[in-house]
């Protein structure tokens, strides 16, 4: 599924692209099921990828099993299951691949799962135990708390002793949010939360805020941190805050902006944070929430549904 042009979900098409077999250090894979990301809809858009020539076919997760491999390829071979958190081009029926951009599945990893899981548990995984190392009894506030990322990054925070309180754009998604977890669950659209917030911990604040909501939520989250507590930006989709006066942050608090790809920046380290969260999974420890599956066919309708907050959990297109 590739766009022409940039614009509304609408220019999201079905595509005839030649066969391509796998170059040297090159896989081709089978794609069982392709992860829709948030980001996905900002490549459509226009904000992301403008170097690279339309049509430009959509998607970067996904998992499936090997079809063939090109030259230099030791680590796979046809029939293996692996899963990849970025390749260019996911949204496909098929899709060449760098070997080094691959990870293995294990047998109690089903497909679907790992697709829903590469790009947001990995990026949960690096908020919570990189970016900012989580202390047993430090209390986090999560945004869009019942969002595939909210979920895993609720649970991997719990997983290693915090409180979470999460934040959610509407009651029905209340019960999603503490299924995974959260302690308590604050309902608030924008950025009216701060005040709920320090009431929840007697006008502390949190000691960490992870805040993917766009400019909107920036002023609120800066409010419900406690002193020298720990603010994670992300998810530029949406846009940036207001330029900053570094001087006139509050309470000694530390601002960072979080990278996935920071948290991977080897093939050792993709395999072996990968192969982290697929423990989790199989020992129970986190829950994958796959919110909706759709035929490859209706990616547009994927990318009205999650633009549209009208989802919980994470969105699948299965060719």
């Amino acid at each position: 599924m590739a766009i022409h042009r940039n614009g509304r979900p609408e220019v999201i098409e079905a595509i005839e692209a030649p066969a391509r077999s796998p170059g040297e250090g090159e896989v081709l894979v089978e794609v069982a099921a392709a992860g829709v990301n948030f980001m996905d809809t900002g490549v459509r858009r226009g904000q992301s990828w403008t170097e690279m020539a339309f049509p430009r076919t959509l998607g970067v997760e996904g998992a499936g099993r090997v079809l063939a491999v090109g030259e230099s390829v030791a680590d796979f071979r046809p029939g293996d299951r692996v899963a990849w958190v970025y390749v260019p081009g996911s949204y496909a029926q098929r899709v060449v691949a760098p070997a080094d951009a691959l990870v293995h599945l294990p047998d109690g990893i089903e497909d679907r799962t790992a697709a829903a899981v590469m790009m947001q548990g990995l990026t949960a995984s690096h908020f919570a135990t990189d970016f900012h190392h989580t202390q047993a009894g430090e209390t986090a506030l999560v945004h869009a708390a019942a969002g595939g990322l909210g979920l895993l990054l609720t649970q991997i925070i719990k997983l290693k002793g915090g409180t979470v309180i999460g934040r959610v754009s509407s009651a029905d998604k209340i019960d999603v949010a503490r299924r995974a977890g959260a302690d308590h669950v604050v309902v608030a659209k924008d950025g009216d939360f701060s005040d709920q917030v320090l009431e929840l911990t007697g006008g502390e604040g949190v000691d960490v805020v992870y805040d993917g909501s766009g400019p909107a939520t920036f002023a609120g989250s800066l409010a419900s941190l406690r002193r020298s507590g720990t603010f994670c930006w992300f998810g530029p989709v949406l846009g940036p805050p207001d330029p900053i006066e570094i001087m006139s942050l509050p309470r000694s608090i530390k601002l960072g902006y979080a990278v996935f790809f920071d948290h991977i920046p080897t093939p050792a380290l993709l395999r072996e944070r990968s192969a982290r969260l697929f423990d989790w999974i199989v020992s129970g420890k986190i829950n994958v929430e796959i919110g909706a599956t759709y035929p490859l066919s209706d990616a547009a309708q994927a990318h009205r549904d999650i633009e549209g907050r009208r989802t919980v959990g994470k969105l699948l297109l299965i060719p």
